[in-house]
């Protein structure tokens, strides 16, 4: 192997194969970025809200893409879910609380939501009830870098990376060097 090559990523698990590379991962974003800049052609008129904690390095990584098209950065937000999501009875343990962080005024803004992984929606339908404490935006879109489908609501994605197959019961692994100090890569376990 060449020393100047980046190492490739390992699995997170010892079943899992890789989906997506650095590369291909980029590649989507970019392409996510370009579909954003179509339908939305002003990007002083948008702010991309992440979702904690992988969609916040999205929607960081689609900011930067449409400053590359646009020349003009958007606005970037964090919209917190962990105290509107409806499974907190169920889970072992409370989620970790991120501070929400949005424009003083949204009312003429588009959001755009943005995550890792869009699966049964309930993500989703926690940021937007989230939102609606801030006030009422002029619209609500979402991008997700993978959508593997199984909706539990009726929430479908505006900007989707890669729509990737699954059972209810695989896992789907986002790793993000600025994250998970491991190569960026997206991971599936075998079925």
């Amino acid at each position: 192997m060449n020393p100047t090559e980046p190492k490739p990523p390992s699995p997170p698990a010892p079943d899992a194969v890789l989906v997506l590379d650095a590369q291909a991962i980029d590649r989507a974003l970019r392409r996510i970025a370009h579909e954003i800049v179509e339908r939305n052609p002003d990007p002083a008129g948008i702010c991309i809200v992440g979702i904690p904690s992988r969609g916040i390095e999205v929607s960081r990584r689609i900011a930067a893409h449409i400053e590359a098209i646009e020349h003009v950065r958007p606005e970037l937000g964090v919209i917190d879910v962990s105290m509107h999501r409806d499974d907190l009875r169920i889970r072992p343990k409370l989620p970790m609380v991120v501070a929400s962080h949005l424009p003083p005024d949204i009312a003429d803004l588009t959001l755009i939501l943005t995550d890792d992984v869009l699966f049964s929606g309930r993500t989703v339908r926690s940021a937007m009830d989230s939102i609606a404490s801030f006030g009422r935006p002029r619209r609500i879109q979402l991008a997700a870098l993978i959508d593997r489908g199984h909706r539990e609501l009726p929430i479908r994605a505006d900007y989707v990376g890669k729509n990737l197959p699954t059972s209810p019961t695989q896992r789907v692994y986002v790793r993000f060097q600025a994250i998970d100090h491991v190569p960026d890569s997206v991971w599936m376990d075998k079925q």
